[in-house]
């Protein structure tokens, strides 16, 4: 990678989307591209560490660059996966449900060159154990995995979704944007987790608007 995202563009943004399940996200960007709503961005690389995970029939779908890459050892995966980078010229490494853990060393690699999707708030202080909410309600900063459910084990009123930079320690990097979601009576996992993804196909599509 040898391009800072914020760079006035010498050629389009070369971005790698790494996904594990549906690709929802994924398709949130492939609409904004071919709408001309990212023009001066490219969709490079598709990889999943899933063989079966429907992102990467999407990218197919769409003629875009898709590959199946076993996570299983990471180290080596992940030797893999610079390779594939470095060939393809990625400039911006966007997770979009990719559910597997880096390495420190790998993260290190490309400073502020990958970003998460997670679908919990945030704080802007990555070592915080709370957010505080627009209405000044303070909430527990869910980190990890299960969020969604997390929240309402927790009985919160609201939840939502941020986009941040991936730093080595999880879920603590800086955030470039987050969107509240109300948790409503009778949501259970899978509805309020669609709410979540309503929010995330904006953010994604906004947060790779900045960093063109």
């Amino acid at each position: 990678m040898n391009r800072q995202p914020q760079d006035t563009p010498t050629r389009p943004l070369r971005i790698a989307v790494l996904v594990s399940g549906s690709g929802s996200n994924l398709q949130a960007l492939i609409d904004a591209c071919e709408q001309g709503e990212l023009p001066n961005v490219e969709l490079a690389l598709v990889v999943s560490n899933r063989a079966d995970a429907q992102g990467l029939q999407r990218a197919l779908k769409h003629k875009l660059p898709a590959l199946y890459l076993p996570w299983k050892p990471r180290e080596e995966a992940e030797r893999r996966l610079i390779a594939l980078l470095d060939v393809f010229q990625i400039d911006l490494i966007v997770l979009a449900g990719w559910l597997r853990l880096f390495s420190a060393d790998f993260v290190c690699r490309y400073p502020q060159r990958i970003i998460n999707l997670h679908p919990a708030l945030l704080p802007d202080d990555g070592s915080s154990k709370t957010y505080t909410t627009s209405d000044g309600t303070q909430i527990p900063a869910l980190r990890g995995l299960h969020v969604v459910q997390q929240a309402l084990d927790a009985g919160l009123k609201v939840t939502g979704s941020t986009v941040h930079y991936v730093v080595p320690e999880v879920d603590a990097g800086p955030v470039l944007l987050r969107a509240e979601v109300p948790i409503l009576p009778g949501d259970t996992e899978e509805t309020l987790h669609e709410r979540i993804k309503h929010e995330e196909h904006r953010l994604i599509v906004e947060a790779v608007k900045m960093l063109v």
